[in-house]
């Protein structure tokens, strides 16, 4: 029998789903990783709760992503909150990998940040096909998304 209490309904949506779904702490500290992230960044759920997220991100981007994500949860605003954006990441393997990935900021119950999500998935296969029908030496167009 299914259990349609909204706990169990977020929980199955959550871990079923097939996009990426990472939730992490004001620390940046990793506290939920779905089976989907699993696939999409080669990572087990076991290898980031409780870490940072620095294996997935390209090390160039490091210091980029922590400015904007400490500055998000102190100020209760993010830059990319509510779009999808297109970015790089770095799978398990050590391969570059493209991933569309949108963020929104976890508030309490008085508003205050507790966290971030994040919903991604893997678009490298469509980010290659681009770059490789772009003519010799043009410029990417940049991303809307």
């Amino acid at each position: 029998m299914v259990d349609w209490n909204a706990s169990s309904v977020h929980r199955a949506v959550v871990e079923q789903m097939h996009e990426a779904v990472i939730v992490v702490d004001r620390e940046g500290t990793v506290r939920l990783w779905n089976a989907a992230a699993e696939t999409v960044f080669g990572r087990t759920a076991a290898e980031m709760v409780g870490h940072g997220l620095e294996p997935i991100v390209p090390e160039r981007l490091w210091q980029a992503h922590d400015v904007g994500f400490r500055r998000a949860v102190e100020t209760g605003h993010a830059k990319h909150a509510g779009r999808v954006m297109t970015t790089r990441a770095v799978h398990g393997s050590g391969a570059k990998i493209y991933v569309d990935i949108s963020f929104a900021l976890l508030r309490d119950a008085d508003g205050q940040v507790f966290g971030v999500s994040a919903v991604g998935r893997d678009c490298t296969a469509r980010e290659e096909a681009k770059r490789a029908a772009r003519p010799a030496g043009a410029q990417p167009a940049q991303s809307s998304s």
